[in-house]
């Protein structure tokens, strides 16, 4: 396979830098990894158009520069490490700093021409990056409308004009997230199905779609276990503990639980399990965490089957 004339690009990331390398190029040269320097990259990329542009995952630390070329239709890959590290093996390159990595990740890009995210893998991560930063900006916004409530005189302004702005930010990033949901069939219509149950709005349905995309795939057992709501018996010997539940992923947890709250009240099923346990003396806990559960199994049954929400019947779940 030719490579003539091709431009192939290398990215080592770090904590707190990105090492950028052209392969056939000795200059690499190293940006913050944050917003500004994920946009120098983009520009410097923009005019260079290259062929693909290889991104070493590290563990959470290059999503921000993933999402944002993706969002601007670059050619990325994100490679193993590991891989890159079995090619220095192979060609005896068994020194490592960032700058002799991000060449590496450029040889690899350019020798290998691992293929770019694809269209469905592109969306699913830019819907994650749109949610997750949606999260941080309404729990910075808590964290403000807590403050204000000790905040002396003088400083109240200062800290309204803020929970404005990260307000205003928010519904920035939901008429995104809502821009890109509607831009795919697929999404749009299970966006829809899962609002039409009473208690679930579309931040619930698209957080559902981006973290759980399982839903429809799995049993109501394996798919509770994998958002963490599937209760374990904590028993040794002769002492039986208490069940109770553990990992999965909070980010569902944490609109489940919202949900929930609605649905006690609207919605006719959850309604009446939250009823029935808490007039057998289960706690709140207990009983929203129920709640949860067979809001998610709902939830599960409705993307399996491509149907909408009828009440009063459950469904077979």
């Amino acid at each position: 396979m030719t490579t003539t004339n091709k431009v192939f690009i290398g990215i080592d990331v770090g904590k707190t830098w990105l090492d950028v390398a052209l392969w056939g190029e000795d200059s690499v040269w190293r940006v913050s990894n944050d917003e500004s320097g994920a946009a120098e990259i983009i520009e410097r990329m923009e005019k260079v158009v290259p062929q693909l542009i290889a991104v070493e995952a590290t563990g959470g630390y290059e999503q921000l520069l993933v999402q944002s070329m993706l969002l601007k239709e670059l050619p990325v890959a994100v490679i193993n490490p590991t891989r890159v590290r079995a090619l220095s093996k192979a060609t005896g390159k068994l020194a490592k700093t960032d700058v002799i990595d991000a060449r590496l990740i450029a040889e690899y890009a350019c020798k290998i021409q691992p293929p770019v995210l694809a269209a469905k893998e592109s969306n699913e991560i830019l819907l994650n990056g749109l949610i997750t930063r949606r999260e941080q900006l309404v729990e910075m916004c808590t964290a403000e409308q807590n403050r204000l409530g000790t905040a002396s005189n003088s400083m109240k302004g200062d800290i309204r004009e803020h929970i404005d702005w990260l307000k205003s930010k928010t519904l920035e990033l939901e008429m995104q997230i809502k821009e890109l949901v509607d831009s795919l069939p697929e999404w749009q219509a299970q966006a829809k199905r899962l609002e039409s149950i009473p208690g679930v709005g579309f931040i619930t349905a698209v957080t559902a779609i981006s973290e759980m995309p399982e839903l429809g795939q799995l049993d109501r057992q394996k798919i509770a276990a994998l958002a963490g709501l599937a209760p374990f018996n904590r028993d040794s010997g002769q002492k039986r503990g208490k069940r109770r539940i553990f990992g999965g992923r909070k980010g569902i947890r944490r609109v489940l639980y919202m949900a929930c709250l609605s649905a006690a009240k609207w919605n006719p099923v959850i309604k009446s399990l939250f009823q029935r346990l808490t007039q057998k003396g289960k706690i709140f806990k207990v009983a929203i965490t129920a709640c949860m559960r067979k809001l998610l199994t709902i939830m599960n049954a409705m993307t399996r089957d491509k149907v909408s929400w009828k009440a009063p019947e459950p469904f077979s779940v």
